[in-house]
């Protein structure tokens, strides 16, 4: 089963990565900023979801969205937004973001020079 959990990991940091917050503010604050559109607006434009609603949410603790770059190849991503009280008062918030299966296998195949520098021959 660790064998499992290790290559799922290993997936994850091919694929996401993940950022740690410490915020003053209490997670009930977090929460609402994080999870009701007109808040999230101020700092995450709709235009950047696929879709204005969320994948999932755990109320208080976690929702997760789908975003889509608005310009070519139009990578979709899944970023999760995680939360919990911190011994302080306030709210560690983790930010997890993934690209999808189907995002990142097209990616994968697009590349075909590696992202190396473009070599230009004389005609």
């Amino acid at each position: 089963m660790n064998e499992v959990k290790a290559l799922v990991q290993a997936r994850q940091q091919q694929t996401g990565f993940e950022q740690r917050y410490e915020l003053d503010a209490p997670p009930e604050k977090v929460w609402r900023a994080i999870s009701i559109a007109e808040f999230r607006e101020r700092w995450l434009p709709k235009e950047a979801l696929a879709d204005p609603q969320s994948l999932s949410e755990t109320p208080g603790k976690e929702v997760r969205y789908r975003l889509r770059d608005d310009s070519p190849p139009f990578l979709e991503s899944i970023v999760t937004f995680a939360i919990a009280p911190n011994t302080s008062g306030g709210t560690s918030l983790r930010i997890i973001h993934e690209l999808t299966g189907a995002t990142s296998a097209r990616l994968t195949r697009s590349v075909a020079n590696s992202n190396g520098p473009t070599l230009m021959l004389a005609a």
